[in-house]
């Protein structure tokens, strides 16, 4: 994926969303592409699976999860959202709309918009 890598050295390529949540111990960014397209990297870093996990998404619509680290092919519970997941018009972290997650334990979720 693009966004992984084109703008590593730029301010511009990385936005935090979740740096904060000591409570829930889950980090948020995106990863923006030269062309606009991001991706959204979610940690949890608990043993403890996270339900309904809300995050603002910079695009309307369908997401695909692209990863998964607790997907059954790395071993793990298979506890996750199903390979898909939409967007919802409720505002989060200074965006019009977000997402609503489940996130699997001791696990990162790596999610883009999906294409029409």
């Amino acid at each position: 994926e693009k966004a992984l890598h084109e703008r590593d050295a730029e301010p511009a390529g990385f936005q935090w969303l979740v740096g904060d949540d000591s409570a829930n111990s889950v980090f948020a960014y995106l990863r923006w592409s030269y062309d606009g397209e991001p991706l959204l990297v979610v940690a949890n870093m608990t043993p403890v699976p996270r339900m309904d996990y809300r995050l603002g998404a910079p695009m309307r619509g369908a997401w695909t999860e692209l990863l998964n680290s607790d997907a059954e092919t790395y071993a793990g519970s298979n506890f996750g959202n199903g390979g898909e997941v939409m967007t919802e018009a409720e505002p989060a972290h200074g965006m019009e709309d977000s997402l609503v997650l489940n996130l699997p334990p001791l696990a990162v979720l790596i999610l883009k918009p999906k294409k029409d």
